[in-house]
């Protein structure tokens, strides 16, 4: 695959085929509407995709710097989500 001009949730929308259990379709439908459902999707893979990133970056500081504590891996999370939420852009994945 090419590299993308966009970053994650920049670029215009485009049509993908998606399966999900019935359940959790209608769990989704009955939370948000199915006008909104394609958002509310959007938004769950986009954090599941800051998760991962956050995940990589602080695997690499470990195999460098060695162990961090439990609360610094939280304090980490949460500077993350408020750095870019700030700016409004998502780092690259290594």
């Amino acid at each position: 695959m090419g590299e993308s001009p966009y970053s994650v949730g920049e670029g215009p929308a485009t049509r993908v085929s998606l399966s999900l259990p019935e359940g959790t379709a209608e769990a989704i439908r009955r939370r948000v509407g199915k006008r909104e459902f394609s958002a509310f999707i959007a938004e769950a893979v986009e954090r599941e995709l800051r998760g991962q990133i956050l995940d990589e970056y602080l695997a690499d500081y470990e195999r460098r710097q060695g162990p961090i504590s439990e609360s610094e891996r939280d304090r980490a999370r949460q500077v993350f989500d408020e750095v870019f939420a700030e700016a409004g852009q998502w780092p690259a994945a290594s």
